[in-house]
């Protein structure tokens, strides 16, 4: 998934928001907090390339 910074960001807060709501409803190790969570480490894994490509650029 390929997001502009802003947009990532916010979907990354979103995400954050909806497993935290998931996880006191139905419990963190059910299926879809699960879910979520894997969705989240794409996201934040995208943010870090993100991070890391844009200090590569500025040496």
């Amino acid at each position: 998934m390929t997001l502009y910074p802003i947009n990532l960001i916010s979907k990354i807060e979103e995400l954050r928001k909806e497993m935290t709501d998931v996880a006191l409803k139905k419990g963190i190790t059910s299926k879809e907090s699960l879910h979520i969570s894997q969705e989240l480490d794409e996201l934040l894994n995208d943010y870090e390339h993100y991070k890391q490509k844009q200090n590569k650029e500025t040496e």
